[in-house]
């Protein structure tokens, strides 16, 4: 049997999930945001965490349990494990229908951040582009969702994100160009989200938004966490302070 866990039964899973680093299995098991299915409410052996995009396994891969959620895997999401025995099981039981990918996690350390290096990147906005704070009205504007859903998408609803989440647009002719946001949130930081209009790209402006959004969370004594998607998200990371702690495994299922 698999069981939805409540936040009690989550504070159960964090030794599972202590050798994965990711801040959004923190926002799970600290309550903020998605779900999570466990085999047993008292003492769980197997536990998958959804975020999003994201989902995440931990505990014995060989359960029939664990087969069981592995044959659920939902489409279009991105899969997380640690162990070579979690790899061979999705890769078994997914043959032919999953892709493996290359993910680029970053040290999580908050002196790598200089605050005088990310401050000089705020006066290099081309003529005509401004940086704004997502505030209510920015939230609501359609041309910031057109360029990705997950700037606000992970939190209840807008109202929720203005409350809980954080971000800063860059704005061309009164459309958003490029954003930064909290793709999610937990107790001492938020997960980044950074994207560009592709009529914008190559302009700096993800530069821009993104120094300001960490500048924003060195103030308010939250960590900004920065895992990259490919190898230019990786690149702009490590222009901004971030140091490559190395790639790792990423499954991703697509029918």
């Amino acid at each position: 049997m698999i069981y939805k866990a409540d936040l009690n039964v989550r504070k159960k899973l964090f030794p599972m999930f202590d050798r994965m680093e990711d801040t959004i299995i923190l926002s799970c098991l600290q309550g903020h945001m998605g779900s999570a299915w466990v085999d047993d409410l008292e003492r769980p052996t197997i536990a998958q965490i959804l975020v999003g995009d994201f989902v995440f396994y931990t505990g014995n891969p060989h359960a029939k349990e664990a087969e069981a959620l592995l044959h659920h895997l939902p489409v279009n999401i991105l899969a997380i494990v640690n162990t070579d025995e979690w790899k061979k099981r999705i890769e078994t039981i997914h043959e032919g229908s999953i892709k493996k990918i290359q993910r680029y996690s970053f040290k999580k350390n908050v002196d790598d951040l200089d605050r005088k290096h990310l401050e000089k990147f705020l006066t290099r906005l081309p003529e005509g582009y401004e940086l704004k704070r997502i505030d209510a009205s920015l939230a609501r504007e359609a041309s910031l969702h057109e360029i990705s859903k997950d700037f606000t998408g992970q939190f209840d609803s807008i109202d929720d994100y203005l409350n809980r989440g954080l971000g800063y647009a860059v704005v061309y002719d009164g459309k958003v160009a490029c954003g930064a946001s909290s793709y999610s949130i937990y107790d001492k930081g938020i997960e980044i989200e950074i994207g560009t209009h592709p009529n914008h790209r190559r302009k700096g402006l993800a530069t821009v938004a993104a120094a300001a959004l960490i500048l924003e969370c060195l103030d308010r004594g939250l960590y900004p966490s920065w895992d990259a998607a490919n190898p230019e998200s990786a690149e702009l990371a490590q222009k901004l302070g971030y140091v490559l702690d190395g790639a790792y495994d990423t499954y991703y299922r697509d029918s």
